[in-house]
């Protein structure tokens, strides 16, 4: 897929959010250390990662747009790394 440069950058900041959020909600020392600052946490990166989504809105692929909307973020960041490639 081709993209330009501000497309390109866009996709970098989402992979990121969307990799902060797999790492958030696997870090269980974390989560049993302070559960409260644990969530928090996860909510932080998940308006942004909304709010980032909310943003390319007709700017992006159906697919990916598809798996943002169903919260399939699994599959966004695979879909990510395989545009990539």
């Amino acid at each position: 897929m081709t993209t330009s440069p501000e497309l390109a950058n866009d996709y970098a900041e989402l992979q990121a959010l969307l990799e902060k959020r797999l790492s958030v909600i696997a870090d269980t020392e974390f989560r049993d250390r302070d559960p409260d600052a644990h969530l928090e946490a996860l909510k932080n990166v998940s308006e942004a990662l909304m709010a980032k989504h909310a943003a390319l809105k007709g700017r992006i692929p159906a697919r990916l747009d598809h798996f943002l909307t169903q919260c399939s973020y699994q599959k966004a960041l695979d879909y990510l790394a395989q545009s990539a490639s």
